[in-house]
């Protein structure tokens, strides 16, 4: 069964209303495919979005820690069936909410623990940045929101360009990865555009076997159509 999907970027509220209605012809939208992007400060979380979204990479220094989450809409056709998508880049936080309270209480953490998928990307170069998302996983199994057992979790090694800097061998991450963590695992280089189909390819496809378990499909990207609307939170 073939799962054609159509990134396309929002322009803005009145065209995604009019598009929603074209869409649905007056029909109820599904809810949308809510995508939760973590990792440490500095392992190119935000190029990785950017590079997704606009085919676009800077080489220009990286800015000072922000603290404030980007929400990035966009759209998805899965199986025939047209999906909203929702990319929240979160900010390096200390921990995952432990809480609805404490995911409200801190704003750049919020709608985090509602996510349908969650991508942990860490520099392949930087073993600090993956003991981070060592303890965000295991952290995100302990606390997540009841009855979201089945939410899967993506783990990505970015920066593949830098391959010679590597600080664990691919294997024995891949391996910890898919066979005692149970999470998919991709390689990607942001700079290089490398994996960046394959890694959302791979976020949507697990969503949709969470969402529909009898469904065994492939997924194919086409360039976005619109200009996005980025949202600063």
């Amino acid at each position: 069964m073939h799962w054609p999907v159509v990134c396309e970027n929002r322009e803005g509220g009145g065209a995604a209303a009019g598009s929603r209605g074209a869409r649905g012809g007056g029909s109820r939208m599904p809810p949308p495919f809510r995508i939760a992007v973590l990792g440490a400060q500095g392992v190119g979380k935000t190029a990785i979005v950017q590079r997704f979204l606009h085919d676009d990479y800077s080489d220009r220094p990286a800015p000072a820690p922000s603290r404030t989450r980007q929400v990035h809409l966009a759209a998805a056709v899965l199986n025939g069936h047209v999906h909203d998508l929702q990319i929240t880049d979160y900010p390096a936080i200390a921990s995952f909410p432990g809480s609805s309270l404490q995911e409200w209480t801190d704003t750049c953490c919020r709608g985090i623990r509602s996510a349908h998928v969650y991508i942990l990307v860490y520099d392949i170069c930087c073993f600090d940045s993956f003991e981070y998302v060592k303890t965000m996983r295991q952290q995100i199994l302990e606390t997540r929101m009841v009855g979201t057992s089945d939410t899967p979790i993506l783990i990505v090694g970015n920066k593949r360009d830098l391959q010679r800097g590597r600080v664990i061998p691919r294997h024995n991450v891949s391996d910890l990865v898919r066979k005692s963590w149970k999470c998919g695992y991709v390689e990607c280089s942001a700079k290089f555009n490398w994996h960046m189909l394959l890694l959302f390819g791979e976020a949507l496809r697990s969503v949709g076997c969470v969402r529909c378990k009898h469904v065994h499909a492939t997924i194919r990207f086409q360039r976005a159509l619109r200009r996005e609307r980025c949202s600063l939170m």
